[in-house]
C-alpha cells in the first residue's frame, strides 16, 4: 500500500459520502475531456472513469505513476509531471475531436494550491470548469467579497477571471492521514465577460500587488506611485485594499495602460 508523502502534500480522500458528492458536482459524461490532478489512490479516479470514455491523470509521485500504469484500466491515460509546470493550455486545445466539456479537477496539495491556481489562469480560455478540493482557508479567501477581512490579492485576481462558489465543506476525518486543517470544495467557471489583454492582465497584477502590499495602510500610501494616473477619489485614497471591488481594480488596470 502506498504511504502518503509529506513532500507532495498527500492526504488521501476516503469518505464515501464526500467522494460521491464531489463526483456528482463534476457530473462526468462520456465525451468530456477531464484531467485529474494528483489522483492518489483513486478515490475520485475510479468513479469518474466509470462515466468517461477517457480520463487523464497528472501525477508527480513516480510510485503512484507506476501504480496507475499497472492497473491497465481502459480509457485511463497517466501523465507523469509537475502540475506547476504542466501545459494545461496545450492539453485543453488538443482535446479529442467531438469531445464535450473540458474540466480540470482534483484534491490539490495544500502546499502548491495558490501558485497552481494562478498557473491555471493561462488556460482559462479553453477550460469550461474547474472543481478542486482545497484548504478551507484558501477557499474562503478566493470567494471572499470586497470589504471582508478575507478579501485579498488572491480574491481579486481569481474573481477577475472566474465565477467561483464554495460548494462543499470537508472535515479532516474524510482523509488518511488526517490533515490539521479543514478542507472545502470550490467550483470555478471562467468568466465569459473577461476581456483583458495580456498587457492589461499584467497591469492588474501590478496594481493589486501594490494595493495589498501593506494591508493596514491606506491606498494613498500603497498606490502613491499610480494615484494621479488612476484619478483616485478622496474616498478611495482613504480606503484600504480590501475595500475596493474587483471591477474597480479592473478599471484601474485598463486606465494604467490606456
Amino acid at each position: 500500500m502506498h504511504r502518503a508523502r509529506k513532500r507532495f502534500g498527500q492526504n488521501f480522500l476516503q469518505d464515501g459520502g464526500v467522494i460521491y458528492s464531489i463526483v456528482a458536482l463534476i457530473n462526468p459524461a462520456s465525451s468530456m475531456h477531464i484531467i485529474e490532478i494528483g489522483p492518489g489512490l483513486g478515490a475520485l479516479t475510479i468513479p469518474l472513469l466509470e462515466n468517461l470514455d477517457q480520463l487523464d491523470l497528472l501525477e508527480i509521485d513516480r510510485d503512484l505513476v507506476a501504480f496507475w500504469n499497472q492497473q491497465n484500466l481502459p480509457g485511463l491515460k497517466v501523465i507523469e509531471g509537475d502540475a506547476l509546470q504542466f501545459d494545461f493550455l496545450s492539453w485543453a486545445k488538443n482535446r479529442p475531436a467531438n469531445s464535450g466539456l473540458c474540466k480540470v479537477v482534483g484534491n490539490l496539495p495544500y502546499n502548491i494550491s495558490s501558485p497552481l491556481l494562478f498557473h491555471l489562469v493561462d488556460a482559462a480560455n479553453e477550460i469550461d470548469e474547474q472543481v478542486f478540493m482545497l484548504q478551507a482557508e484558501v477557499v474562503e479567501r478566493i470567494v471572499a467579497k470586497a470589504g471582508s477581512s478575507d478579501f485579498s490579492r488572491l480574491s481579486v485576481m481569481l474573481q477577475a477571471r472566474y465565477h467561483m462558489e464554495q460548494v462543499l465543506e470537508v472535515p479532516p476525518e474524510a482523509f488518511d492521514p488526517q490533515p490539521k486543517v479543514n478542507s472545502a470544495v470550490v467550483r470555478m467557471i471562467p468568466r465569459t465577460d473577461f476581456n483583458l489583454s495580456s498587457a492589461q492582465w499584467a497591469s492588474l497584477e501590478k496594481i493589486v500587488a501594490a494595493a495589498f502590499s501593506q494591508r493596514r495602510k491606506m491606498l494613498r500610501t500603497n498606490l502613491s506611485t499610480y494615484a494621479q494616473r488612476l484619478s483616485l477619489t478622496e474616498s478611495e485614497l482613504k480606503a484600504r485594499a480590501q475595500d475596493i471591488s474587483v471591477d474597480r481594480y479592473i478599471e484601474w488596470a485598463k486606465a494604467l495602460i490606456a
